[in-house]
């Protein structure tokens, strides 16, 4: 099953917010529909943001040109309705990466932003089987093991996708390989994507796992439970600072701390080279409830304030390697996305 898909003139996504009790596939035919979705994290996962912006184009230019029933796609109401969707998440790229490459085709009708959008969608499959192929090898060059041990928090498998994942879709492919020990997931406070989600993606491909509170990691980390740590990525910056999921930053200083590979996995799409760095990178805060209660039961006191950063940000100098699908990029040698060219591999 793809977490999202175009079906007879439609977005179809699974309901990531229902997961694990319920899987619901959700058919999406209007513009505030998606933008809900995406708000509410019924779609996340940044290559899979990157789909949904350009699937979302799609269903604009669709409706627009049957509203204006065989006249010409009215190209400036397709842009105002796109600049809504492309603003739905500030910090990943790839939402923006989608929504714009998909415009890109903006004169040419809407068959063929429909077109481009489908391939989108299939490049991000390609790619995703690709990463964890890279990054599988990688893994055993550089922690100098067959088989591992391995950390990860929030989800990047194929519900961050469309297919497969990211940095989870490594762990698949290491598994696969018969090169996985163990899979260490955290639980991803405040949402619980690691628990929910990535707990439940791995129960599904048979994978051994054991789930760990997101303040657990670290020390264990220190104590010598992983061989590796994975992460995805919400945006890479030229200079190789990568912002991902709340809680990464703090598992890369104890990743130095224990001398254990911190690996970055993300397509070429979350690279963003107009973003110099880190401290230019917009970090979304999703305000008070989502940690003030959780699943409609409040756990804090009335009238509290939070400060609630859906992300962080960690320095390129404590990443150890970033592999996308088309490179590998190793910061901790000082190379960056910026400097690095396409097709560059490690053997």
């Amino acid at each position: 099953m793809r977490t999202i898909d175009w079906v007879d003139g439609a977005i179809e996504l699974i309901d990531q917010t229902l997961l694990p009790h319920r899987v619901e596939v959700r058919r999406v035919t209007e513009l505030p529909e998606l933008i809900d979705d995406i708000q509410r994290l019924a779609v996340r996962g940044a290559p899979a943001l990157g789909v949904a912006g350009a699937l979302g184009v799609a269903l604009i230019a669709a409706s627009v040109r049957a509203e204006g029933g065989d006249e010409e796609l009215d190209t400036a109401e397709v842009s105002r309705q796109a600049a809504q969707l492309r603003e739905a998440r500030p910090t990943a790229v790839n939402l923006s990466w989608g929504v714009d490459r998909a415009l890109s085709k903006l004169d040419e009708g809407a068959d063929e932003i429909l077109a481009e959008a489908l391939r989108i969608r299939d490049e991000d499959i390609a790619a995703c089987i690709s990463m964890g192929l890279i990054g599988a090898d990688l893994t055993r060059e550089l922690t100098g093991k067959d088989r591992v041990r391995v950390m990860t928090i929030c989800n990047t498998g194929s519900l961050a996708t469309v297919e497969r994942g990211t940095a989870l879709g490594v762990i698949q492919t290491l598994l696969e390989q018969d090169s996985l020990v163990e899979a260490f997931p955290l639980e991803t406070r405040p949402l619980l994507q690691g628990a929910r989600l990535t707990a439940w993606e791995l129960q599904r491909m048979d994978a051994p796992f054991r789930l760990i509170i997101d303040s657990a990691g670290p020390f264990l980390l220190s104590r010598g439970i992983a061989d590796a740590v994975f992460i995805g990525a919400d945006r890479i910056a030229a200079n190789g600072d990568s912002a991902n999921k709340i809680g990464s930053f703090s598992l890369a200083l104890a990743a130095k701390h224990a001398g254990v590979p911190f690996i970055v996995v993300a397509p070429e799409s979350t690279v963003d080279l107009s973003t110099a760095s880190g401290a230019d990178i917009e970090i979304e805060d999703r305000g008070v409830d989502e940690v003030a209660g959780f699943g409609g039961v409040r756990t804090a006191p009335e009238g509290i304030g939070a400060v609630n950063p859906a992300f962080d940000v960690t320095p390129h100098e404590l990443i150890t390697a970033i592999v996308t699908d088309r490179r590998v990029i190793l910061p901790s040698e000082g190379q960056s996305p910026a400097t690095v060219p396409l097709g560059a591999l490690r053997s």
